[in-house]
């Protein structure tokens, strides 16, 4: 009888194993079929279509602020060509000036009123 209680026992470890490897095998996603693995020379020649496509959104991206810049640079001569540009820069000095000299005037006023006021000191016992 107790040799048959021992096969039960065995059965059953040997039971659960089989259920959880099925279990594992259900809940975990098959990666290997998912992604086929690539060879060394797949993944070199993957690298380099990679490398190419970045040189190329890179170069792009060159051209695109070398234009960007030059085009800035043209309006900017064309504006100095003008004298556009010196004329705002003359007008932005004189408002400067006169906004320095209207804030000075305004400190000069405020202490001469406040010199003509009279005013009383009181005497300390």
């Amino acid at each position: 009888m107790s040799n048959l209680i021992v096969n039960t026992q065995g059965l059953f470890k040997i039971f659960m194993v089989l259920v959880t490897t099925l279990l594992l095998a259900l809940c975990l996603p098959a990666t290997a079929s998912d992604k086929p693995r690539l060879t060394l020379s797949q993944q070199a020649d993957q690298g380099r279509i990679d490398s190419k496509k970045t040189e190329q959104s890179q170069l792009e991206k060159a051209r695109k602020a070398a234009s960007d810049t030059q085009s800035r640079e043209q309006e900017i001569l064309e504006r100095q060509e003008s004298g556009e540009w010196e004329k705002e820069q003359i007008e932005k000095s004189q408002a400067q000036f006169k906004e320095r000299e209207s804030r000075a005037d305004k400190y000069l006023r405020e202490a001469k009123e406040a010199a003509a006021k009279e005013r009383k000191i009181e005497e300390q016992d």
